[in-house]
């Protein structure tokens, strides 16, 4: 059953220690879909300005995305981001951000879109992603992500948003900025009370926590000595996981949950190793299944 996404799609210039790439596609939405794409059709929902380049359009050909539910407005400029990892590569220090059109209403979601039983909001501002979310029909499974700009000024419609929805994905500062917790169980336990269900906190190099009414469980990152471009990692994370959760009809059992965690830490390992989505474009399912047996194997004691 189709996979459901909705959030920003952008251009990024980015800065590593590894080099410079400027206006290179990015996008939580975009991200998220290529990830999700590994496991289950998506379908994307984004708004882009008159000015996205015309061959970006050709990201997801071959793959199981149906991005008709992307809207060109007219007259609008393109989500811009500017971003270094220059001086840690764990945190992104934004440079300059353009909302443009995110700033504006939000995309419609097509008619045949509507019926979406598994929905992943990715970062967006929070206003869009409860406009969206509330003209679907009835969702099975629903998961958000966030930022630290939404936490910082726009709170209230964020505390809204949570109470709508069974899944938040966040990373370790956000989680902490959140709920004003600076130990993260803690932290986790409060946005438990804010309404989703279960909570992945994401923590970079030192992978990830989820926490539920089931207790904590926690994953390292897949070992790699190769982090180009860090850019994407918790979107794509969030589409393996996601990807993996609707071919389980969205079961959110804890051995469930634990499996898809670490297919999106397998998935994640691919974006790091290069800029934009080139990493992900040289991946496949094989290889993704390997790397996740290995990585099982290796969890195991």
């Amino acid at each position: 059953m189709s996979l459901l996404v909705t959030g920003s799609i952008g251009l990024d210039t980015l800065e590593t220690p590894a080099g410079r790439r400027e206006q290179v596609v990015g996008g939580s939405a975009i991200y998220f879909s290529y990830a999700a794409s590994f496991f289950t059709p998506v379908r994307l929902v984004g708004v882009v300005g008159e000015d996205y380049p015309k061959h970006l359009f050709s990201l997801f050909e071959g793959r199981e995305v149906d991005a008709s539910g992307i809207e060109i407005r007219k007259g609008s400029k393109t989500f811009r981001w500017h971003g270094s990892y220059l001086e840690n590569l764990n945190e992104a220090v934004t440079v300059e951000v353009d909302l443009n059109v995110l700033a504006e209403r939000a995309p419609k979601i097509p008619e045949n879109f509507l019926d979406s039983k598994f929905v992943f909001l990715a970062n967006t501002h929070p206003v869009l992603q409860q406009q969206m979310l509330a003209s679907l029909r009835s969702p099975k499974l629903i998961v958000a992500d966030t930022m630290n700009l939404w936490i910082q000024t726009e709170r209230p419609e964020l505390c809204k948003l949570l109470t709508k929805i069974h899944g938040l994905v966040l990373n370790d500062g956000e989680a902490r900025l959140l709920t004003e917790e600076k130990n993260l169980i803690s932290a986790a336990q409060q946005v438990l009370k804010m309404g989703p269900r279960f909570v992945v906190i994401k923590k970079g190099e030192h992978g990830c926590l989820l926490y539920s009414d089931r207790g904590a469980f926690v994953l390292p990152a897949f070992p790699t000595a190769a982090v180009i471009d860090p850019t994407g990692a918790g979107d794509s994370f969030a589409g393996g996981m996601m990807g993996y959760l609707s071919t389980q009809g969205g079961i959110t059992s804890a051995a469930t949950l634990k499996r898809a965690l670490a297919y999106g830490t397998v998935v994640a390992s691919y974006t790091i190793a290069d800029f934009s989505l080139d990493g992900l474009q040289r991946a496949d399912r094989d290889q993704i299944d390997d790397r996740w047996h290995d990585f099982k194997t290796a969890m195991s004691f």
